[in-house]
């Protein structure tokens, strides 16, 4: 059986990776169809001509990639460590959520939004004092 340490050191790294990689790609996903624009579905050439920019834009790309980076580390840490544990713990992602939101989108962060971030995060501040996997492995 791994060392309690061992385990709490992983899951430590990989819902940090979750938590940076999980806003990050859904930031550079908003940011990216900021840039393409609002678009009709109907044409049909309309929507392929919109298909044809998100799918050249860049900043869509690196989303997608933290995206699937969010989702590795997700499966990982859950083969591993209990989802009661897992799921709040990667809460901690509101908080930089808001401040990605507020530093690469521009947007204004109201004061009781900000409230709301700090009672999630103390939440998770709780449940990251509990034992990662409360089962053995199987």
């Amino acid at each position: 059986m791994e060392s309690h340490k061992h385990l709490e050191f992983k899951t430590a790294a990989m819902i940090l990776i979750m938590i940076i990689a999980g806003p990050l790609g859904n930031v550079l996903l908003g940011k990216g169809m900021k840039s393409v624009g609002a678009f009709s579905a109907w044409p049909l050439t309309e929507l392929s001509h919109t298909l044809l920019r998100i799918l050249s834009t860049g900043t869509i790309w690196f989303g997608i990639a933290s995206l699937i980076t969010f989702f590795v580390a997700n499966i990982l840490v859950l083969s591993w460590a209990d989802y009661s544990f897992v799921q709040p713990a990667s809460s901690m992602a509101y908080g930089v959520v808001a401040i990605m939101g507020y530093a690469i989108l521009g947007e204004h962060i109201a004061p009781l939004r900000w409230l709301g971030i700090a009672i999630i995060c103390l939440g998770v501040f709780i449940v990251g004092r509990t034992n990662p996997r409360t089962t053995e492995h199987r």
